[in-house]
């Protein structure tokens, strides 16, 4: 499965950057999540809970992430075990241009499920990483709307 999209975030550059390697904001802003813990420099824990058509499962994982080219652009990795539910790995690409106060963020993301999640059939897994992908960046351009406002 891949992903892509290309959007526009009403913060400058280098604090899109921050709140992406901030394990405190993305807790808050990816969906499902109840834990994310900092393990190292470039690594990061999960727990998140998700329901993906039918199936409701809570996912254990690790993320690395890569700071190619802090701002401009970094890369990370992960896979998560949801038990019976199955398996989700993949990577993405992250590219940030300065567009003044405001920064557009392109990413190029891909993924493999297994498990039960893969027999659930590619639309809906499509679907579900599309709403879970820009519900995301919803809560983060919150995140940094509200933190430039009290800035």
């Amino acid at each position: 499965m891949n992903l892509s999209d290309d959007l526009t975030i009403p913060a400058p550059r280098t604090r899109v950057y921050e709140a992406l390697q901030d394990p405190e904001i993305l807790r808050r802003c990816i969906p499902g999540c109840e834990e994310l813990t900092k393990v190292s420099d470039t690594g990061l824990e999960a727990k998140v809970a998700l329901k993906i058509g039918p199936i409701k499962a809570r996912f254990s994982g690790n993320v690395t992430l890569n700071p190619e080219n802090p701002p401009q652009n970094f890369s990370l990795s992960g896979e998560g075990n949801g038990g019976i539910a199955g398996f989700a790995r993949g990577g993405a690409t992250v590219q940030l241009e300065d567009l003044g106060e405001e920064t557009r963020l392109r990413y190029e993301a891909t993924a493999e499920i297994g498990g039960k999640l893969a027999q659930l059939g590619s639309r809906l897994i499509q679907g579900t990483a599309k709403k879970l992908a820009a519900q995301f960046f919803e809560s983060l351009k919150s995140e940094l709307t509200v933190a430039q406002e009290t800035a």
